[in-house]
Order: structure tokens, then sequence, then C-alpha cells
């Protein structure tokens, strides 16, 4: 089948798909993260392990590096990326390594150790590349496409930490009491995780470019010029002959470069590398080490890292409400520098406050996190075109991942603040 340039740019009445696709956006929003997140909610058997070596803290600064350099090169070089490829290569990787965790533990039967941590390291690394490539693909991939598909994408990846906390919290009653009971909760949380990033795989593959919705936002963008969609295209048997026709159509297919996306959005760019700066010196690091003894116990900071994902996931479908959502520029950083008050917060809260007050700004952490970052996300690549829009999509995803790096390293001051390094 060819879709010529008239059949491209008209829209039609009714695109069908739209429900399925915004379903099937949350599933892989949701293998997107449901790794790492993994990673973080069995913290506590990490510590069980290596309570030397600080994991929380640890396995985050080693994960940001590989994913912030690894998003960089592909930012770079995103206009010549197959996308189809590139999201395919992240969902395999995050399945590999998922399952090279499992198979890890039960090869070593739990123990601790330098060596075994190492090799926990390592798989962690592997992680963060796969998540560059995932991320940044599909932020840029559905920028071009309905805001609502972008939403349920951001929805699905704040929704892979609140469901990860609940299975931990679920895993951990179940198996609390039984010998060993803790490993055997993790063995089964991996084993999950590890189906979920197969179902991505497939869902990707064989299902979403098949959607007429789909079909339909990536043939426009290969009228505007996009080079990335070609290959999805091809997946749901569609031939379009507009960037062979690149050289009679100039003007259409012009499109602004990465430094001029860059300033024109700069505003938008620090929002999310600020948000994600407060939100990682404080999640998940913090909340593990810092937050005291409470009447919870072992539970306490299973229960934060719970409250954090679960405002995060309901924040992130406040801005489906119009009325409600920030759209200001003006506005989003005001409310992004705002929440620099947080961390006079939750320092005076762990050493003067109960458990109680720490519940509550934790689940405010989470709620302006979700909120904001959907906010940003949505509003910045409206009005541009097709490749445009995908290539400012991989830049604010470059600042996130910026923020998150930066958001781990200054979350070391913590300890370093009480001596404990």
């Amino acid at each position: 089948m060819t879709i010529d340039d008239s059949s491209i740019i008209s829209t039609p009445t009714r695109l069908e798909g739209k429900y399925s696709g915004m379903v099937v956006c949350w599933i892989l929003g949701l293998g997107s993260l449901v790794s790492w997140n993994s990673m973080l909610t069995i913290g506590d058997y990490y510590y069980q392990l290596f309570p030397k070596y600080h994991p929380s803290r640890v396995l985050t600064l080693v994960y940001q590096p590989f994913a912030l350099a690894t998003m960089a090169i592909l930012v770079y070089n995103e206009a010549r990326i197959n996308t189809r490829k590139r999201n395919l290569t992240g969902f395999t990787l995050f399945f590999l390594s998922t399952f090279a965790l499992l198979v890890l533990d039960l090869a070593t039967s739990g123990a601790g150790g330098l060596g075994n941590y190492i090799g926990i390291c390592a798989i962690v690394a592997a992680f963060g590349v796969a998540d560059a490539f995932v991320e940044g693909g599909m932020v840029g991939d559905l920028s071009f496409m309905c805001p609502e598909f972008i939403q349920s994408y951001l929805a699905g990846l704040a929704a892979s930490g609140a469901l990860t906390s609940a299975l931990r919290l679920v895993t951990k009653a179940a198996f609390e009491r039984a010998s060993n009971g803790l490993r055997k909760g993790v063995m089964l949380f991996l084993a999950i995780s590890t189906f979920f990033e197969f179902l991505c795989i497939l869902l990707y593959a064989f299902v979403f470019p098949k959607l007429p919705i789909v079909k339909y936002y990536r043939t426009k963008a290969a009228a505007e010029g996009s080079k990335t969609v070609a290959a999805d295209l091809a997946a749901a048997g569609i031939q379009t002959e507009a960037t062979e026709r690149a050289g009679a159509n100039a003007k259409q297919l012009e499109r602004l470069s990465n430094k001029q996306l860059f300033f024109q959005n700069i505003d938008y760019l620090l929002d999310l590398f600020l948000i994600y700066v407060l939100t990682l010196s404080i999640f998940p690091g913090f909340l593990y080490e810092n937050t005291g003894s409470h009447k919870l116990g072992s539970w306490y900071a299973l229960v934060l890292i719970a409250v954090y994902n679960m405002f995060d996931l309901i924040a992130r479908y406040i801005p489906l409400i119009e009325k409600i959502k920030l759209k200001s520029r003006k506005g989003l950083m005001i409310a992004t520098l705002s929440r620099f008050l947080f961390i006079p917060c939750f320092y005076f809260t762990a050493k003067y406050g109960d458990q109680g007050w720490m519940i509550m700004l934790v689940s405010f952490l989470g709620l302006t996190n979700g909120y904001l970052t959907v906010c940003v996300l949505t509003v910045a690549p409206q009005g541009y075109k097709g490749p445009e829009q995908n290539a400012l999509g991989n830049l604010l995803v470059l600042c996130l991942l910026a923020g998150l790096f930066s958001g781990v390293a200054l979350d070391w001051l913590w300890i370093i603040g009480n001596g404990k390094f």
C-alpha cells in the first residue's frame, strides 16, 4: 500500500484505535520503567545482602550516567535513527537484563559479597542504556501524535512504580514468615517484571504500528520530512515516498535544528531538569536511609516508596481535566521552583516530625512530580511539525535524565552531612 501526500495530510473524520492506542501506550510506559522500579522497590532485600554498600544510592548513581550518556548520543543522531529498531532494542535489553538479574540471584543462591554486587551494578548499567533507548524513543515518537498518547505513556511510567510497590508489599507480607521469605518474594517479583518486558516487545512490534490512528500520525510525520518512522510504516504495510521526494518539497521538509529547538524551549527543558533534580535528591535514597526508625519498622521505607508512586500516578491523570491543566510557561516555572521548599521541609520532618508528617510530604512530592511532568511534556511539542516534535521530545527526555543524574549526585549530601558515609 502506498500513501501519497494528499491522503497523508487530509485528516480522516474518525481515527480508529485511539483508546486501544492509549492502553498500549500505558503498558509500554509500564514496561519502560518496571525493571528499574523493581530494583528500587526491592531495596530492602539488597540492604540485607549488602548493608555496607548503600545499594539504593549506589545503584541509582550507576544507572544514571549510562542513561544520560546514551541519551546524549541518541539525541545528537536522532534524525537518522530508526525509531522502531531503537525501541525494540531498548525493550529487548530490558527483558534480558531483568532476566539476568533473576538468574544471577538464583546462581549465587542470594549470597552477598563484592563480586555479586559488581554483577548487579553491571546489570543496572544495562538498565540505564535501555532506558535511554526506550524513553527518548517513545516520547519522541508520541510527541507528534495526540496528547492522550503521551499522557497515557507517562501514566504508565508512574504506574510501574505504583504496581511494583504494591507487589512488593504483597510479597513481603506473603513471605515474611516463610523460610528465606524475603528472597522468595524478590524472585517472584523479578519474574513478573520479566514477563511485562516480554509483553512490551510483542505489543510494540506487532500491535501498536498497525493501529489506524498510529498509521495516520506516522504517515503525516513522514510527509513533513521525518525519516525515523519509515520502518514502523513498513511494519504496518505502508510505503511512503515523502522522504524520497525531499528535493522537490524542500520547503515543506525544512525543520528547525536541535539548537534552535533548544533555545526556543529552554524554559520547558529547565523545568524538567529542575523537577527531577529535586525529586531524585530525596527519592529514593533519603527515604531509605535518612528518615529514622518508626513504628512501621522495616515496612516504613516500603510504605514511603509506595505512597510516592501512588500519588505520582494519580497526578499524571489530573492534566486530562483541561481546566486545571497548567499551560502557562511562567506558571510552570514558578511551580517548578517552588518545589525546592521541599528540601527544608523534609530535613526538619526527618529530624523532628513523626511518620504521619513524612508520609504527607512524600505524597505531595509525588503529586507535584507527576502533574508537572505531564504538563511540560504535553504542552511543549505543540505547534511544531512531526520531525521537530520528535527532536524536541528527545531533548526533553535528555534534560529529564540530566536532572535525574544531578539529583542522584546531590542525594549523597544527605549522608555526607550526617557523617554516615
